[in-house]
């Protein structure tokens, strides 16, 4: 896509109210067309076995099956040479196993938390739309966190050894405004909150927050006070 020409959206969503909201927020902006919509996943392989062949897939994630959603991935080698593939956009939880698998296997093209905005929906299906990937940042530090990694793990051993290193070059990393962000987590401020208190975008927050997140070795905003407050970086 990308030439300024309409893609084709498919909504999958196991609820109603949001499967309507959905095809609506979609079907009112003139660069995508609504082309059908299903409570679940063997919904939209049926019609894909049909002939149908949508640019982009909105799936929320909520009540979908990971069986059902690896049958799909599985089908689609078995299509025709050539033939194009669903860009997925998924809604959901960008942190378990079977979303991070769609990530890295391509069939999933952008990941966005259940508390994605319009906006950010719209954004999404237009970036894979263009043959780009969308995610959200806490989504994205998750992803790339090293916890996740057996590659060259220290012994036990090695850990007491260098903790009081490591705690320092972490809390070395930290660049001020990293801090500043970091004290008003504490406090429980939301993003929206921290760019009002800060004078700069919630975008630009949201960017603070996944640094200190990969920087720390996180993937939450408790996981990330408790460590700086173990560091002595966030006074209780």
């Amino acid at each position: 896509m990308g030439t300024g020409e309409v893609a084709s959206v498919f909504i999958v969503a196991i609820s109603d109210v949001v499967r309507v909201g959905l095809e609506t927020l979609t079907a009112n902006d003139a660069r995508f067309t609504v082309v059908g919509s299903a409570p679940d996943l063997t919904g939209l392989a049926t019609q894909i076995a049909e002939g149908l062949s949508p640019d982009v897939v909105i799936l929320e994630v909520e009540g979908q099956r990971e069986e059902d959603f690896s049958a799909l991935h599985s089908s689609f080698g078995e299509v025709s040479e050539g033939e194009v593939f669903p860009a997925f956009v998924l809604i959901g939880d960008g942190q378990s196993d079977w979303v991070k698998d769609a990530l890295q296997s391509g069939v999933a093209w952008a990941v966005l938390p259940r508390s994605a905005s319009s906006d950010e929906i719209i954004a999404a299906v237009e970036a894979v739309s263009a043959g780009l990937i969308a995610l959200d940042v806490e989504t994205l530090a998750a992803l790339f966190s090293p916890k996740d990694s057996l590659v060259d793990r220290p012994s036990s051993a090695q850990v007491d050894t260098d903790r009081p290193s490591a705690s320092r070059s972490q809390v070395d990393a930290l660049t001020p405004r990293e801090r500043e962000v970091l004290e008003m987590l504490a406090e429980g401020l939301s993003n929206k909150e921290i760019a009002w208190r800060m004078k700069i975008s919630e975008h630009t927050v949201k960017f603070h927050v996944a640094s200190i997140f990969a920087k720390f070795d996180v993937s939450t905003r408790t996981e990330a006070v408790m460590k700086g407050i173990r560091q002595g970086l966030v006074m209780m």
